[in-house]
């Protein structure tokens, strides 16, 4: 199934969200408050309480050295100091027995709250790493399970909904980014993604390019479009290739390059725009048949298999329009020739691209029959169904 949309860049479709390619929470410990409910706090600000506890214990342990042995400022911070930090130097002066017993709960308490700032510092700075590195093996796990897929490169505006329609329409996709805050963008919206330079033989073959069915290039520079069209093609010879033309003349050079079809954005969205001055009525309906935010009504496309069982029939025996209530608007033959409004007499070959406008359960229909045999139950029921209406 191929989905359309007018005015796009490309075929659409809605990518998988999986989980492992959503943003990694941060570790956090919990408590509960006094009603019981759960509360969650993060390492951040535990450490930051720490360092609040332990300012106040250099402070105490300072005042109570003055207070209790009578040392200058000096002296007392610094056996403060010596005394929480566990170093073992000697001390400034013979201490009395309140001072011993001071300095005992300074040590027993400071070696807590010391110990506890050292496993806060290392729950931030190591397994938040372990997190995202577990994280992104699993993303690459699921990049390399991918089959069928397109790959995209570059996240930029038309990128970005490129990324929108296919999502909506569940086509699974991997994007190729290299800039880093968009990365941490994609890994924010839960797209499946890899940081890389899509110009770079690796960056393709870790996107799964051999297993691919599309490549969709949409960076700004038409000089990179071109390096990527052609690392692509040199990859993968059978690749479906879709670039975006930036600059007046580019889309020759993509084309050479081995961009099977060059689109670009400034010349449709001018179009589009006078269009909707021309013909305002015609657009609004174009717009509902192909945006993915209309559910009443729907534009396919829907290929006919050679073992179908309508391969060879025309339009008006194979009963698409009468018994399952869909339009065909055209035929795209398997030569290549396109037939629009197609007669009632046309027939319908293994390889041809019916483009159908319907309401998406009559298309579903259509598109679960072509795949059946004649000798498939489903067939013989809708060959009765035919008989029984006429």
């Amino acid at each position: 199934m191929f989905f359309c949309t007018i005015g796009c860049d490309v075929p659409t479709s809605k990518t998988l969200r999986p989980a492992a390619c959503r943003p990694l929470p941060q570790s956090r410990l919990n408590f509960t408050d006094s009603t019981g409910n759960l509360r969650i706090m993060d390492p951040v600000r535990h450490l930051k309480i720490s360092m609040v506890v332990m300012l106040l214990l250099v402070s105490l342990g300072t005042a109570g050295y003055m207070g209790i042995e009578g040392w200058r400022f000096i002296d007392a911070l610094y056996m403060t100091i010596i005394t929480l930090g566990t170093v073992g130097f000697e001390v400034v002066k013979p201490l009395s027995d309140s001072g011993k017993l001071f300095t005992i709960a300074l040590i027993i308490v400071g070696v807590s709250v010391l110990g506890y700032i050292v496993g806060s510092l290392a729950q931030i700075m190591f397994e938040g790493q372990i997190q995202r590195i577990m994280g992104r093996k699993k993303v690459e796990k699921m990049i390399d399970a991918l089959s069928g897929h397109y790959i995209i490169c570059g996240f930029g505006r038309i990128g970005s909904l490129i990324c929108k329609e296919f999502q909506a329409n569940h086509l699974p996709f991997v994007i190729v980014e290299k800039d880093v805050e968009t990365t941490e963008k994609l890994e924010e919206e839960g797209y499946l993604h890899l940081k890389g330079d899509a110009t770079l033989d690796e960056s393709l073959l870790r996107a799964g390019i051999k297993r691919a069915k599309g490549l969709i290039s949409v960076v700004t520079s038409d000089t990179e479009n071109v390096y990527i069209v052609l690392t692509a093609r040199g990859l993968n010879p059978d690749l479906f290739i879709l670039a975006r033309s930036g600059e007046e003349g580019s889309d020759i050079k993509l084309k050479r390059a081995g961009a099977n079809k060059v689109v670009s954005p400034y010349i449709i969205g001018g179009s589009r725009m006078a269009q909707s001055i021309l013909r305002p009525n015609v657009v609004d309906f174009i717009e509902i048949a192909t945006g993915s935010e209309h559910m009443d009504l729907q534009m396919e496309e829907i290929t006919i298999p050679p073992h179908s069982a309508f391969a060879g029939e025309t339009l008006v025996s194979s009963g698409f329009r009468k018994e399952i209530g869909v339009i065909i608007v055209g035929i795209k033959k398997a030569h290549g020739k396109m037939v629009f409004n197609p007669h009632s007499q046309a027939r319908i070959e293994g390889g041809d691209t019916l483009i159908v406008l319907g309401e998406p359960g009559s298309i579903a229909k259509l598109e679960d029959l072509v795949e059946r045999t004649p000798t498939d139950a489903l067939i013989q029921k809708h060959r009765k169904d035919q008989a029984n209406a006429h």
